[in-house]
């Protein structure tokens, strides 16, 4: 993530009347209550978590400091937190209180809802925790034997499926991640939490053990008297534990009449599930139906099962063959397996689970079913990465290892140069390595000629990473500062930067893209249609990339060089062509259109009539209404996109919609699309101020975390808000419980625009704090050097200055880096993510 998801949480707003005092900080918002406007606060319809100050000491001290990082969290739930200074405003009920010092309180309704102990909040994850575990106290039920579990699947059966998760303790990193799991999906799933107990022998876990684990019971459509169970296989995190949810939801066995090549890889949210494929005999087709259902059964979290009948001619896979799989992240790519037994094929996603092993730790870290350091025991997400990956060697066959020798010489010998400059003890690095070596493979296994995958470790081979003169470079570039960072090199050939997601996918096709000459000159008939219709390379077959194509009069035109630097700085992403001469005026004259022309054909409108734009004076200003007419009218929001769209500098005018459970939900959501189509027609040139686009929670679930924090608490939905405005960071919600139709849509936004509606929340400011002092090093810094903290300021209000880049784009993309200190909205839509950002401003 060296740049990341960004904290999307706003903070409450705070007025004079209320009488408060906003308190800032580098870890939250700790609002400091008038002990007048103490029964308000508590009577206003929030919850309330409160701590009435009598003494500071060091204890207290350090009570205080989690106490403001909590609330920064908190108001996510719409919990409001706060204290009371008793030396200064007494509250006599609870001021006077004996031992009110050690002692923190949550209020409901007007009431005192619960009183913890100091002792059992005493950090962020502990605070969080204990007060979403008392919220939920209602839905979170607790089993100590396997009898309490057995009453409990059969209070659900048929209706609700059960998570339940054992932590060794409360308060803890893994007991915060489940009850903000619970708070999401609490009306979906019967949450169950233990902390030990008889039943964990029934679950497998015959003794206390320190390692957290979460299962998921099939109640709801139980084909046993109890309910079969599914371990989770990965540490207890809020992601892992959302992801293991999404794949809990997967059919437990398909069947398919075609050879599995021919089979989709799996879609979201189960594109990093392998795919275990078992052939069917039409003799045995039910018992080999039977031997696929028992499997699935086994394999179920860690693949997807699909049964190949053999008795379809469209089955060519030779009779030897009784399975196969296919990885993620190894495109359309199948192996072939002749098996013995399905021990075989489960050794190859299971960890042998031998009666001999007795110690049930030990047969785990072998396994690397869990791994043997949590979240909570490395203070800083960084160096918690670093340690999870020790010993993890990436294999770097498949690429070049420069140096300062031998650099020049490999540009000059390739056509392309893909180079990743990394530092080995970066784990960020070392993260994408991975997926970098991967792409390597693909390309090779493709016989991809012409492209050279190679690596420089920055930490080794400095002076080459400064851009310092190490011989006759064949290209010049700027000094590396951000890791990693990827270039495209091409012998007497400006640079290409690679800005995308730090994925294996996203590189790999970038890279093929960026293959064929920018742009193409085409001079018959026949090679305009295949640039039109064709793909641009095998490997990229079912991709429809954007495309654009300049039409000249003749290749001397004036216009030309504009265009031609246009199509090298849209390189990667867009496949770009030229026309000139009679090839062009026959274009011209179809289309109807005057030359010059550039004509763009987006890939979400197909093969139908381009857009059709003027040439402009400037190559940016040519770049920039490219990018506009690719742009959807009504776009879907997602991870890979958003970076983009918000570099628009525009307002976005978001609509989130829900997962459709069934066929009515569905029409819902496409009433919904067409009332904003309807408003952006409607509303004509007066919306181009606006990025009118849409979230799917379904397929982009973090986006709930995301709707929470800009408005404190989850709204019903579909929810439509306004953010991001260049004006300022107020964030708008459109009246809740109204339908949303395009003419009142409109009125709304007029109302915004003359100030004639209140914000309903407010973006926070852009604020990375370290998760502890120890690793405040900047602090450190100042305090040994006073006049250091100056000229850093200074420096960094410079840099800002001239990067120039809009405060939003900086938040949501920081989301990538993997700091700590990030808020739970901004952290759950980074780990959704599920893939890291390049080095820079994206």
């Amino acid at each position: 993530m060296s740049i990341m998801w960004l904290r999307m949480t706003f903070f409450m707003l705070c007025t004079t009347a209320g009488g408060c005092t906003d308190m800032f900080n580098t870890s939250g918002l700790l609002l400091e209550f008038r002990a007048v406007d103490f029964y308000d606060k508590i009577n206003s319809g929030k919850m309330v978590f409160m701590y009435f100050e009598t003494q500071v000491s060091p204890t207290i001290s350090l009570f205080l400091g989690e106490l403001k990082k909590s609330a920064d969290v908190l108001k996510d739930y719409g919990i409001l937190v706060g204290k009371i200074n008793c030396k200064k405003e007494i509250v006599p009920s609870y001021c006077m209180k004996e031992k009110v010092e050690h002692t923190a309180f949550l209020f409901r309704g007007g009431k005192e809802f619960l009183s913890f102990d100091l002792d059992t909040v005493f950090d962020v994850n502990s605070i969080v925790s204990e007060v979403l575990f008392a919220i939920l106290r209602d839905e979170v039920k607790y089993v100590h034997s396997d009898a309490d579990l057995f009453v409990m699947e059969k209070s659900v059966r048929g209706k609700k499926d059960i998570v339940l998760a054992y932590v060794s303790s409360l308060g803890t990193q893994e007991h915060r991640s489940v009850m903000e799991t619970a708070y999401v999906y609490g009306s979906k799933y019967q949450f169950i939490l233990i902390t030990g107990g008889p039943v964990l022998k029934h679950l497998g876990v015959h003794r206390a053990s320190p390692l957290s684990r979460v299962w998921f019971l099939h109640c709801r459509a139980p084909n046993s008297e109890r309910c079969p169970l599914t371990p989770m296989r990965t540490p207890l995190s809020t992601l892992n534990l959302h992801t293991f949810l999404q794949i809990m939801e997967a059919p437990l066995l398909s069947e398919v009449y075609e050879d599995p090549s021919a089979v989709p890889s799996p879609q979201f949210p189960y594109q990093q599930i392998p795919q275990v494929f078992l052939f069917s005999h039409s003799e045995t087709e039910q018992l080999d139906r039977d031997t696929a259902d028992t499997l699935a059964w086994r394999l179920r979290g860690l693949a997807l099962l699909t049964l190949v009948h053999r008795k379809s001619p469209m089955v060519k896979t030779p009779v030897e063959y009784n399975a196969a799989y296919r990885l993620p992240d190894k495109g359309s790519e199948v192996k072939y397996l002749t098996l013995d037994n399905l021990d075989e094929l489960l050794d190859l996603f299971l960890c042998n689970e031998g009666d001999e092993i007795q110690d049930e730790e030990l047969e785990e870290e072998e396994c690397n079913i869990e791994e043997d350091v949590s979240n909570g025991e490395l203070e800083d997400e960084i160096v918690a990465s670093v340690y999870v990956n020790r010993g993890h060697v990436v294999h770097m066959a498949s690429i070049t290892q420069l140096t300062s020798d031998d650099f020049a010489d490999t540009v000059v010998q390739s056509g392309l140069t893909v180079v990743l400059f990394y530092l080995k003890w970066d784990a960020v690095s070392i993260a994408f390595l991975r997926s970098f070596t991967e792409v390597a493979e693909r390309l090779a296994d493709a016989d991809i000629a012409g492209v050279t995958m190679s690596a420089v470790d920055c930490g080794e081979w400095t002076d080459l990473c400064a851009a310092q003169p190490v011989g006759s470079l064949p290209v010049s570039f700027q000094p590396i500062t951000a890791f990693p960072s990827v270039l495209l090199l091409r012998p007497r050939e400006p640079i290409q930067e690679y800005r995308g997601m730090l994925g294996c996918e996203p590189l790999h096709r970038f890279i093929l893209l960026s293959r064929p000459a920018s742009p193409q000159l085409l001079s018959t008939h026949q090679e305009v249609t295949s640039f039109l219709h064709g793909a641009p390379h095998p490997e990229l077959t079912g991709y429809y990339p954007d495309r654009v194509v300049g039409l000249f009069r003749t290749h001397t035109h004036s216009g030309v060089p504009v265009f031609n630097e246009a199509a090298k700085s849209l390189q990667g992403k867009v496949l770009s062509a030229m026309l000139t001469d009679v090839l062009a005026q026959e274009w011209a004259a179809d289309l109807a259109v005057n030359l010059p022309a550039v004509l763009v054909f987006p890939s979400w409108r197909g093969h139908s009539r381009p857009s059709v734009l003027s040439l402009f004076v400037s190559v940016d200003n040519l770049v920039s209404h490219i990018e506009a007419a690719l742009l959807h009218p009504l776009p879907e929001l997602t991870v890979e996109n958003l970076p983009s769209f918000l570099n628009l500098g525009k307002a976005l005018l978001l609509l989130f919609v829900g997962e459709e459970e069934d066929e009515i939900g569905l029409k819902q959501n496409k009433v919904l699309l067409e009332e904003m189509r309807d408003m952006l027609e409607l509303g004509g040139e007066r919306m181009e101020r606006y990025l009118t686009c849409w979230i799917h929670l379904g397929r982009t679930p973090a986006g709930m975390s995301v709707l929470g924090s800009y408005l404190g608490s989850m709204p019903p939905l579909p929810a439509l808000v306004l953010t991001h405005l260049p004006s300022g960071h107020e964030v708008y919600e459109y009246p809740p419980n109204t339908p949303i139709v395009a003419g009142s849509v409109l009125q709304w936004l007029q109302r915004v625009e003359e100030a004639r509606e209140s914000p309903a929340g407010m973006l926070r400011k852009d604020d990375w704090p370290p998760s502890s002092e120890f690793y405040d090093f900047l602090k450190i810094m100042d305090d040994e050097e006073p006049g250091f903290a100056k000229q850093r300021v200074s420096k960094e209000r410079n840099e800002e200055v001239e990067e120039g880049t809009p405060q939003s784009v900086c938040k949501w993309s920081r989301c990538y880096s993997g700091m700590s200190g990030q808020s739970v909205a901004g952290r759950a839509f980074s780990e959704a993510a599920g893939s890291i950002s390049s080095a820079g401003p994206f």
